[in-house]
């Protein structure tokens, strides 16, 4: 048997998750509350690969010789994305 106090805290994380796409995506809440269970399956995809990703990213980092520089490596790579993203135009929808 579920108990209240998660059944409420699933049903508040549906409703946020409904309201972010609406927001995001600018639909309307109905629309996005139709699509509530393609919504919270792709949150929970989303959320299961970005754990799993980094836990084996975690795992390899410390089994290597060179922990400090491949995170310095890393996060080198990801200030010069950030960097160079500023330099690209990318269209417009309208």
């Amino acid at each position: 048997m579920i108990r209240r106090q998660t059944l409420a805290a699933a049903a508040a994380a549906v409703a946020a998750l409904v309201a972010l796409s609406a927001w995001l995506f600018e639909w309307s809440f109905e629309k996005a509350a139709f699509l509530a269970p393609v919504i919270v399956a792709t949150a929970g995809a989303t959320a299961f690969v970005f754990v799993l990703w980094t836990k084996v990213a975690w795992e390899q980092l410390r089994g290597s010789r060179h922990p400090v520089a491949i995170a310095a490596g890393i996060v080198g790579t990801l200030v010069l994305l950030v960097v160079l993203s500023f330099f690209v135009e990318l269209p417009a929808y309208h």
